[in-house]
């Protein structure tokens, strides 16, 4: 990935505290993935933002590499990648999503 890509995501993942590359934006998701997504983070009440990696190819391949991640969607917290669409289902269901975003937001 090139520099400026790279930069550009480093800048994107700390510019919200909940942050999500996803196909579609939040009111309207392009795949069922990141539609799953969205429909976790407003279960739980939760601010978030969003990139539609469709708008930008270098982002969408960038944001791989940059996650070592192969998929999208891609949630981060306070900067951190956290996971993708299954990661978020399976923390959710166990309560341990709505935990983490508790703690990550509070601080």
């Amino acid at each position: 990935m090139d520099p400026n890509t790279q930069q550009r995501i480093a800048t994107l993942v700390t510019s919200s505290p909940v942050l999500v590359f996803m196909k579609g934006t939040k009111l309207m998701p392009q795949c069922g993935f990141s539609n799953n997504v969205v429909q976790i983070l407003h279960a739980l009440g939760v601010s978030f933002e969003t990139f539609d990696v469709l708008s930008d190819p270098e982002i969408r391949q960038g944001i791989k590499e940059f996650s070592d991640w192969p998929t999208i969607p891609q949630v981060y917290v306070k900067g951190e990648f956290l996971g993708g669409s299954d990661i978020l289902i399976e923390m959710y269901n166990s309560g341990e999503l709505r935990e983490k975003l508790e703690v990550a937001l509070a601080s």
